[in-house]
This record gives C-alpha cells, sequence and structure tokens, in this order.
C-alpha cells in the first residue's frame, strides 16, 4: 500500500505563496464524513500558507462523479487559478467504484489539459471507510493537505515559468 509508511500530511516546504492567487475547492457531498475531513486539510493548509481568506472559493457537487464538471464551472465563473477537487469513493459489492473511480481520475485530468489550469486530483479511492478515515485526517494524515500543498507547488512552477519565458 502506496501510504502504508507515510503521512500524507506531511511535507517539506512550501514554495513562495502569492497571497493573491485566486483558488477553488470543489467537494463532494457524497462520503461527507471524509470530504470534510479532506477539506478542512485543505483549508488550514491554505489559510496557513497565507492565501487571503476571500481569495479562497468553496463549491459542493453531489459526488465524486461530478467534480470535473464542479472544476470547469469553477474556472469558467470564477476566474480562479487552480482547483482542488476533494472527494471519496468507497468499493462496494458491484463495479460501480471502477466505473466511478476512473471517470473522476480523467475528468480532471481533461479540464486541466484543456484549460491550462491546475486540477488537483485529492479523492480517495478506498476499499473501506477505515482506510477513508485513515486518509482524511487519521493515522495516514490528510489527503486534503496534500492536495492544497499540490495546488501551491503547481502555481508556484506557472509563475516561475511565466517569468523565465519573458
Amino acid at each position: 500500500m502506496a501510504t502504508e509508511n507515510k503521512n500524507l500530511s506531511e511535507f517539506e516546504e512550501l514554495p513562495k505563496v502569492d497571497p493573491t492567487w485566486r483558488i477553488a475547492i470543489v467537494k463532494a457531498e457524497w462520503n461527507a464524513e471524509i470530504t470534510d475531513g479532506l477539506y478542512d486539510g485543505a483549508m488550514d493548509l491554505l489559510i496557513n500558507a497565507h492565501i487571503v481568506g476571500n481569495n479562497i472559493e468553496t463549491m459542493t457537487v453531489p459526488g465524486s462523479f461530478e467534480l470535473p464538471l464542479g472544476a470547469q464551472w469553477a474556472i469558467e465563473k470564477l476566474d480562479v487559478d487552480a482547483v482542488i477537487c476533494l472527494g471519496s469513493v468507497v468499493r462496494g459489492e458491484t463495479a460501480h467504484f471502477d466505473y466511478v473511480c476512473q471517470s473522476v481520475s480523467l475528468g480532471i485530468k481533461d479540464v486541466a489539459i484543456e484549460t491550462g489550469v491546475p486540477v488537483i486530483f485529492g479523492v480517495l479511492t478506498d476499499d473501506n471507510m477505515d482506510q477513508a478515515r485513515a486518509r482524511s485526517g487519521g493515522k495516514h494524515g490528510n489527503k486534503g493537505v496534500e492536495a492544497a500543498v499540490t495546488a501551491l507547488k503547481m502555481l508556484h512552477l506557472r509563475d516561475s515559468l511565466e517569468k523565465r519565458s519573458r
């Protein structure tokens, strides 16, 4: 298991942060116990990194399947620099898990590629709720923190590349 000996909330250091970056968090309502934990981790990290509170937009969508469209709307309607998608899909007894996970991951990737805006995959795809709890603020840390760090690193990379191309 990739996270067996890794705390998802641990990172070496944050890049230089521009407090004017606008970031949207799109959170799935399904498995709210888990997605609320992911959201709390992402928000804490962004605020502690000095992203101004009114530069963080929050949207909710019914489930993880709707995250890509929510991300696209955030980019189109809210003029954000990055989108953090937070969701939780827990394996059940049918193939539904596989279809949702594949659609969500490809959808998030497609929105990022089509728009050129970082759209971060903060979706847990676990076999059971215990695994999801462990990764949304439990013993393995918080994937929401990791997603927020990733958003900041991608924005830093974008800005540094823009400066180099001038």
